[in-house]
């Protein structure tokens, strides 16, 4: 009796020619095609989240990824927009979704995705950019159960009729690797060329399941000027029955040329109280005391708060709290220790790049409202009024203008990390003991 040489976990991530010559058929160099399409398989497969194993499931590994969220709160009024195009015949061929990262928009695009390929074009009389208008409203929503053959197809990423572009892996074969391993391989830091090959030809076709075509990109933003201008000849000449979805987290730096073509929907920060709900969903595991930080800190974004909470964002906000406290004398050592770990862990430069301006903003704003009503929910606040009360209301706008321009600059020509988180922290210290 022969043991197989892999595991059916393994099989299943092998390429089908590696499987066609273990079952004893002869084996067969496999075509671009074919490696192309098992490629896009295994990255699915990854996306989806199955493949992963973890020794000690972290909390955040429960948070569903865009494709498989069924949750959408906070963004009805955008929900209703696209409801409402749907139902009068008015449904454009292009749509941008646009506003911060991490409030919903690939959330949304994939809610927008399933909702139109469960559509049947008989039964709704095909709707679509001057298109007849729907006699009856299709639903009232655009969600669709977990447990719908659509939603399940677009979570495993096998819908014949949906195409998601996002980075692809730089090499194939080590992304496969990685992918067995347990591993989550890196993409490419830009959409390329390649990601959008035969995008056209994709719109074009009959659609599997004779409703529409969907593609989702995810995010237009990164698309470097080859995939963009491939993206822009689909979207000046759409073929019938064909949606594209496009994700922009900064429109201002896709050509002008796309954005004036696409139907534009803004999304909104979330709210606190949308901001808290879905944190206890995500993160029962915090205090509301947490809840409430991580709120405060990610301005809307739910994305960022989860991304703060994974990482540590709470202790080294803590951390810079306290060091805040001391001004006008910080300790020395502690700021160099801070600067130590900016410029070694990209996670940590990141937070404090992101939090500064918005801790120098919330100075500001105290000491405009003077004796203004504080945030009790807030451990902070005792610190911050403390520092607004220190200075006058333009020194704090003047030292949060000199850093959002320092720190942002930092990474444009690659300026020293630790310099400049020194530099931040002595713009603070000077404003809050000046007399």
């Amino acid at each position: 009796m022969r043991w197989p040489t892999k595991t059916p976990w393994q099989a299943a991530f092998s390429p089908p020619w590696t499987r066609a010559s273990q079952s004893g058929r002869p084996t067969r160099t496999p075509s671009t095609a074919a490696s192309r399409s098992w490629s896009r398989a295994v990255v699915a497969r990854a996306a989806s989240g199955g493949s992963r194993v973890r020794a000690a499931p972290d909390p955040g590994d429960a948070v569903p990824r865009p494709r498989g969220n069924p949750h959408l709160i906070g963004q009805e009024a955008a929900e209703a927009e696209i409801l409402g195009a749907w139902r009068t015949g008015r449904m454009s061929h292009a749509w941008l979704l646009t506003g911060p990262e991490g409030i919903g928009k690939a959330t949304l695009a994939y809610r927008i995705a399933r909702f139109v390929l469960s559509q049947d074009a008989a039964e709704s009389g095909a709707p679509g950019l001057f298109g007849a208008p729907v006699a009856e409203p299709v639903a009232d929503s655009l969600s669709l159960p977990p447990e719908h053959p659509v939603f399940q197809r677009v979570h495993a990423g096998s819908h014949a009729d949906l195409r998601v572009i996002e980075p692809g892996f730089s090499d194939a074969k080590q992304a496969a690797r990685e992918i067995e391993a347990g591993r989550t391989p890196r993409r490419r830091a830009e959409i390329v060329v390649d990601d959008v090959r035969g995008l056209g030809q994709f719109l074009s076709l009959t659609p599997a399941e004779g409703g529409w075509r969907v593609v989702v990109i995810d995010s237009a933003d990164i698309m470097n000027r080859n995939a963009a201008n491939a993206v822009l000849k689909v979207v000046e000449e759409p073929p019938r029955r064909a949606l594209l979805l496009l994700v922009s987290h900064n429109p201002a730096r896709l050509p002008a040329t796309i954005p004036s073509r696409c139907r534009r929907l803004p999304l909104r920060p979330l709210a606190p109280d949308a901001m808290d709900g879905l944190l206890e969903r995500y993160r029962p595991d915090l205090e509301p005391e947490a809840r409430a930080t991580l709120t405060g800190l990610s301005r809307g974004s739910i994305g960022r708060a989860l991304a703060l909470a994974r990482a540590g964002g709470l202790d080294l906000y803590r951390d810079l709290i306290d060091l805040l406290g001391q001004t006008p004398r910080m300790d020395v050592a502690r700021c160099h220790a801070l600067g130590d770990r900016a410029a070694r862990d990209d996670e940590v430069w990141r937070f404090f790049r992101d939090m500064m301006p918005g801790l120098l903003a919330r100075i500001a704003r105290l000491g405009a409202i003077a004796n203004g009503p504080a945030d009790p929910a807030a451990t902070d606040s005792a610190v911050l009024a403390r520092l607004a009360r220190s200075a006058p209301l333009d020194r704090w706008v003047a030292v949060w203008e000199k850093t959002s321009h320092l720190l942002g600059r930092t990474e444009a020509v690659h300026l020293d990390r630790k310099q400049a988180v020194l530099a931040t922290l002595l713009l603070l210290e000077r404003a809050a003991g000046r007399t």
